[in-house]
């Protein structure tokens, strides 16, 4: 196929995906963006956040687009020369799942078990696309026990990291810092990365996040300033800073300034790997032969 045509069937594919999701995101029903059990009566409830056509619609139509047209640059060769139409189904599939999972974790701080079960599907079809299409990361010889090994192993190695995390935080922190939501988003994107993606996932995830995290903890800091002198110049510190605190107590969690939502970065890391496969296979390659982990 001629590459130019490839190119305007991924942007005018990207512009779809965009506005489908926008259109989804808008129509799924109110207890996919609540948690567990939280109904309007609940003094904690708030009306979900639904996406946009500006600006959140536009991003995601922007980023479908890139992310498509990235994976015809990347995965020509492997997936579209040498014809892999099951590989390509994965790409064109799993990007707006994922698009969703972003913005339902910004917005409302969840990730709907319904996206992440849709996203597990993906990574099924992913297993069965390397089974029967060949993967790049092992030879025309492997075993298929060995490709679907590769993928449990991801997958229940991302999950028990997560979970371990959120463990951790809620025991020496006290609070959430991990939810159950990434868990479940770990263990279907780990049947797309597969042991060797995780790798990818993890690092973007966690680089992409610190980018975020860094002027939010510089806004915090400043912030923490901001109230300390607010109570000492206060005429009551003592009411100033109950205050302060009850100020802090009718935030919703899905507005708390001070939490950063990580499950945006974590399909951020499956994206980059998914469009860019080839790529970080050819970039591994000769570390995989020097450990003896290539099969």
């Amino acid at each position: 196929m001629n590459i130019a045509i490839c190119y305007v069937l991924a942007v005018v594919a990207g512009v779809l995906a965009g506005a489908l999701c926008t259109y989804l995101f808008g129509v799924i029903p109110e207890k996919w963006l609540q948690d567990y059990g939280v109904t309007p009566e609940d003094p904690k409830y708030r009306p979900s956040k639904r996406m946009r056509p500006f600006p959140e619609g536009l991003i995601a139509a922007v980023f479908c687009v890139a992310s498509y047209c990235i994976a015809i640059f990347f995965c020509r060769a492997d997936y579209i020369d040498n014809f892999r139409p099951m590989h390509l189904a994965v790409i064109f599939l799993v990007i707006p799942a994922l698009v969703l999972v972003m913005m339902a974790d910004k917005l409302n701080r969840i990730i709907p078990d319904q996206f992440t079960m849709y996203i597990g599907a993906c990574g099924v079809l992913a297993v069965l696309a390397d089974i029967f299409e060949g993967s790049v990361w092992f030879s025309p010889d492997a075993k298929w026990w060995m490709i679907l090994l590769n993928k449990v192993i991801a997958s229940l190695i991302g999950a028990g990291f997560i979970w371990l995390l959120g463990s951790l935080s809620i025991t020496f922190l006290g609070r959430e810092g991990m939810g159950m939501g990434d868990v479940w988003l770990l263990l279907a994107t780990g049947l797309i990365t597969g042991t060797y993606g995780f790798i990818v996932l993890i690092y973007v995830a966690i680089f992409a996040a610190l980018f975020f995290a860094i002027p939010m903890l510089v806004r915090k800091l400043k912030r923490i300033s901001n109230e300390k002198k607010r109570i000492k110049n206060a005429a009551d510190p003592r009411e100033e800073k109950l205050k302060i605190q009850r100020e802090k107590a009718k935030i919703h969690f899905a507005e708390d300034p001070d939490y950063l939502a990580f499950g945006p970065f974590l399909a951020l890391g499956c994206a980059v790997f998914t469009i860019m496969e080839p790529f970080f296979f050819e970039k591994m390659f000769m570390t995989m032969k020097l450990f003896g982990v290539y099969f």
